[in-house]
């Protein structure tokens, strides 16, 4: 973990957090490579594991596991289909129907995937179609990544194997979310402090104090 005085020198020379607090979102600094690469290091610390299928420090001591923690365990999201962002405006639907549905990112300076949304959905053909909150986070990221000379490799995957039932499909979703800590879903921002807003980065470097 770096110092605060190294997170710090990470940041354009002029933003701080007095400033940062006060500013529009328009009105963000460019991040740094650096910056952008350690939050996807800390990230990628966390996830490895379980894209490698090991345990995770979620469900140890856990002696009596709930079934959607259980089912939760059997993802396995590289297995699944990556899909162009943009799947929705294709004339044939590759999926159809309740689905689980996760958006990845591939860095090219990392050997690990990063799983950065995770969501629910009743009709996969349709949930990712119009407006949608991740869909602003991911356009912040990427360009966040291409002003830095990091290029986003972003897909979408859908897990078809889930429960019909949109109670028990969120219950799963939310079980996903709590073992995956993808920092796009708004459960997880907080403790990532998704450095794409002005709050998010002043919080980032007020947790290293």
């Amino acid at each position: 973990m770096l110092s605060t005085s190294q997170q710090r020198s990470l940041l354009p020379t002029t933003w701080t957090t007095t400033n940062l607090s006060s500013a529009p979102s328009s009105a963000i600094p460019q991040l740094t490579q650096a910056f952008l690469e350690n939050w996807q290091r800390r990230l990628a610390n966390h996830q490895a594991p379980l894209f490698r299928n090991e345990a995770s420090e979620y469900r140890q001591g856990v002696l009596l596991p709930i079934a959607e923690d259980v089912l939760a365990e059997q993802l396995q999201p590289l297995q699944l289909e990556p899909l162009r962002l943009d799947f929705w405006s294709w004339p044939s639907k590759p999926y159809t129907g309740p689905a689980i549905y996760l958006v990845t990112d591939q860095p090219a300076t990392l050997r690990e995937s990063l799983l950065l949304y995770i969501g629910e959905t009743g009709a996969a053909e349709k949930r990712w179609k119009g407006s949608h909150d991740c869909k602003d986070y991911l356009s912040a990221y990427s360009e966040a990544l291409h002003a830095a000379g990091l290029q986003p490799q972003l897909s979408i995957r859908f897990w078809m194997d889930v429960p019909a039932l949109a109670n028990a499909r969120r219950q799963l979703e939310q079980s996903l979310i709590r073992r995956w800590l993808p920092p796009f879903n708004k459960e997880a921002r907080r403790h990532w402090s998704t450095p794409f807003t002005t709050d998010s980065v002043a919080g980032y470097l007020g947790k290293q104090h």
